[in-house]
């Protein structure tokens, strides 16, 4: 069936939407941005007649791309490419992951996020640092901790030191990397470089990890580089995670804290953290608390956040001295 390579990205978007009507169209810009609105209202009104035969080529396309998708989620490309080759062809299969592959990015290592944590750990443990540190950043948090976890002790805060400083990284090496990973699956990048790595991916693994490995990591990251040690440790637990505390927990942790750090804290934050703090309260001090917040009028959120830092100091205090638990990965964690 002949193309129309003529056509861009945006052109065949708009002339699909047409096509599908406005109540559907309408559902599909809910998932966009007012950017990607704004350009693509721009192509529709530019749209002045489209002839049945090229409508149906478009959502022809559209099918497939949807059908390949679908296909990598369960599977993988390799995985995709297969099925797409058996269904239109060989060439036609390679046609239609091309069109998918260049507008939407497949993520590099989409086989290891399947693949059991120790097989992946069985192939990258003799590795170099840096390696291990770019396989791990684009893990699942919970793989990427198990992984971590399994590491030799003296490895462990070097490679999550090397995640947390991870800037980016060329497709080329992750290519390399993911070729040798696994042959069989290959993956198209786009020129620019990919962002990965960060602080926020080295805190996303260690709270997959167990608290032990924690401590040894943190407690190495102090000594080579105290700041960045301090910068994880301000974002392992925040406020809003006291949901996820057990009721012993919480009702140490109002013992503990000053009652205007919580009142403040507590002024806005969720529903669901205001319940649980309230629920494990006395009737009365829960209703003298509400009173409280009600009267005490705008506050500002500077010092909203300064009480919330204090709050969750002293839960990390009270989780180290061993009075409270904080559910993480990893077997040390299981309450008998």
């Amino acid at each position: 069936m002949a193309r129309h390579k003529g056509l861009t990205g945006k052109q065949k978007a708009a002339i699909l939407l047409i096509s599908l009507g406005p109540d559907v169209s309408a559902e599909v810009y809910k998932h966009l941005t007012e950017e990607e609105i704004e350009r693509l209202s721009l192509e529709i009104s530019s749209v002045k007649k489209v002839d049945n035969q090229k409508k149906e080529e478009i959502i022809e396309q559209f099918h497939q791309i949807a059908q390949a998708q679908d296909f990598i989620a369960q599977g993988g490309i390799g995985y995709a490419k297969t099925v797409l080759e058996k269904a239109f062809g060989k060439q036609e299969a390679t046609n239609i992951i091309n069109r998918l592959t260049s507008s939407l990015q497949v993520r590099p290592f989409d086989f290891a996020r399947r693949a059991d944590p120790q097989q992946v750990f069985n192939f990258i443990q003799g590795e170099h640092p840096q390696t291990i540190a770019l396989v791990l950043s684009y893990l699942d948090s919970e793989q990427a901790g198990q992984i971590l976890s399994a590491l030799p002790q003296e490895m462990q805060a070097d490679v999550a030191k090397r995640i947390a400083t991870m800037d980016s990284t060329s497709p080329e090496i992750i290519s390399q990397v993911e070729q040798v990973l696994e042959k069989n699956i290959s993956a198209s990048f786009t020129e620019d470089y990919t962002q990965t790595g960060g602080i926020q991916a080295v805190v996303e693994v260690l709270n997959g990890v167990d608290r032990s490995t924690e401590r040894t990591i943190l407690d190495a990251l102090e000594i080579q580089d105290p700041e960045l040690a301090d910068e994880i440790k301000k974002r392992m637990f925040v406020f809003e995670d006291i949901v996820i505390l057990d009721n012993r927990a919480i009702q140490r942790i109002i013992r503990e804290v000053d009652n205007e750090d919580l009142r403040l804290s507590l002024k806005v934050s969720s529903d669901e953290v205001k319940d649980i703090i309230f629920k494990n309260m006395s009737q009365r001090m829960a209703e003298t608390f509400k009173e409280e917040m009600e009267y005490m009028g705008p506050v500002r959120l500077r010092d909203v956040e300064e009480a919330q830092t204090r709050i969750v100091s002293t839960i990390r205090r009270l989780e180290d001295v061993g009075e409270i638990v904080i559910a993480r990965g990893g077997g040390d964690d299981i309450i008998v």
